[in-house]
């Protein structure tokens, strides 16, 4: 199968990105609008950019007159929370998915709790175990999307996901998307250590 991007349509493309590039670690982003009110949204075009400053980025399809109100939020308050997604969590989240209407709290329609963040105004969701405090750092119009890259203000871990200080994947069991209605739970952990090279001589290191 060949696809060029000039003779396919939109949806084509999109289906086929979403389906070969996985897993995709999931972004559950909430959000507090100018008036109060909260969204809670997943996105799966999320990334780790940097970590001086600590940055992330995620993509926000662009809906011309109707933008998402995750998008919408962030451009009003300029701070946002991502959540991490586990096993546990992924019924919730799939909820939130829907194309609700403009000003529905979809912590209401999940089931979840906002609980209060402490750097930005913007509510966590109390139930996940990760919490990436953020304030907008950038948005850059990217193709049919806006790219939002944040800035970490603070990083909440819930004890119980970490292993000697450091985040433990099996503890945290986050879940991956997939394409279409599919996802990926965490199941087996697969260690390779990298070669240790000298960078002068381009030799392993002992």
């Amino acid at each position: 199968m060949r696809l060029d991007p000039a003779d396919i349509a939109l949806p084509q493309m999109y289906s086929f990105l979403t389906s070969a590039v996985v897993p995709r670690p999931i972004a559950f982003v909430s959000t507090r609008s100018a008036s109060g009110g909260f969204n809670l949204a997943p996105f799966s075009y999320f990334i780790a950019i940097s970590s001086a400053p600590p940055l992330v980025g995620l993509a926000v399809v662009d809906r011309k007159d109707d933008p998402k109100d995750t998008l919408r939020n962030i451009r009003e308050t300029g701070e946002f929370v991502i959540n991490a997604v586990d096993e546990d969590l992924l019924p919730a989240m799939v909820q939130t998915a829907g194309e609700w209407p403009t000003g529905v709290n979809e912590f209401e329609i999940a089931g979840l709790t906002p609980a209060p963040s402490e750097k930005v105004q913007a509510p966590s969701v109390q139930e996940s175990p990760i919490h990436l405090e953020c304030r907008l750092h950038r948005e850059i119009p990217l193709g049919n999307a806006f790219f939002l890259v944040g800035e970490i203000v603070l990083a909440r871990v819930d004890e119980r996901v970490l292993t000697e200080g450091r985040v433990d994947a099996a503890k945290l069991r986050p879940v991956g998307r997939l394409g279409g209605e599919f996802y990926m739970p965490f199941r087996e952990l697969a260690k390779v250590p990298r070669p240790r090279i000298s960078r002068s001589s381009g030799q392993p290191l002992t």
